[in-house]
């Protein structure tokens, strides 16, 4: 099955350099589910010819908003409603699950709760899923049909279900650790506040459950349809 990476954002230099970049991240996160991947940089307006041209679409994290004036966004939005209509799988990460809301009628802010950071407990179901975050914006309405299969104290739409094409999480199970610690050293002094990030840096290194979140993202790539 050939997954198409949409790539919105790019990791800071001196990480990439070392851990690579988004879809590095997720070609290690799916790697031997029987995908194979093309990315195509729509943050540098390098959009597919069609909806078709992929099984499945996977839309990275960046460090935009949705809410900004970015000439990428309103053809991605036009993207994903395309990719609705013909009911082509879609799965959006952070930046991905936020613009997948807005594209569909949502409505996506910057949340006065503030920062996540680091490793984070969610509710799905009544499964409790850690998973490492980075995000001050949140879905805060969800787009009408669009099922809350997640969530936390903190995040209250932390994963959307759009019927059986659209799978969105707000969390990063592509992030390691390592590269977590990396941004707090490098996006996180003087944006989030000292003290989330040490509470942060204090939860690195505690078990996480990104592989499990990576079996359901390929069980739905997968499912019938």
């Amino acid at each position: 099955m050939l997954i198409g990476i949409l790539q919105t954002g790019e990791a800071p230099d001196v990480l990439s350099a070392e851990m690579g970049d988004y879809p590095d991240m997720f070609r290690r996160l799916l790697d031997g589910k029987g995908f194979t991947f093309r990315t195509y940089r729509v943050l540098d307006m390098e959009f597919p010819a069609s909806v078709h041209d992929c099984d499945g679409w996977l839309i990275t994290g960046s460090r935009h908003g949705v809410y900004e004036e970015h000439a990428f966004i309103p053809p991605l939005e036009a993207f994903i409603r395309e990719a609705r209509d013909a009911r082509v799988p879609l799965v959006g990460i952070c930046f991905g699950h936020q613009i997948v809301a807005q594209a569909l009628g949502g409505r996506v802010e910057r949340s006065d709760k503030g920062w996540a950071v680091g490793p984070t407990a969610y509710e799905f179901g009544d499964d409790r899923i850690v998973l490492n975050a980075w995000h001050r914006d949140q879905v805060i309405e969800p787009p009408i049909g669009a099922e809350v299969i997640a969530s936390n104290s903190f995040c209250e739409n932390a994963a959307l279900l759009y019927g059986d094409y659209a799978f969105t999480v707000q969390a990063h199970p592509e992030f390691r650790d390592d590269f977590v610690g990396g941004l707090m050293r490098t996006r996180g002094p003087g944006v989030v506040p000292d003290d989330r990030l040490r509470a942060a840096e204090e939860r690195l290194g505690q078990p996480n459950d990104a592989d499990r979140l990576a079996e359901r993202i390929a069980q739905f790539f997968n499912q019938a349809r």
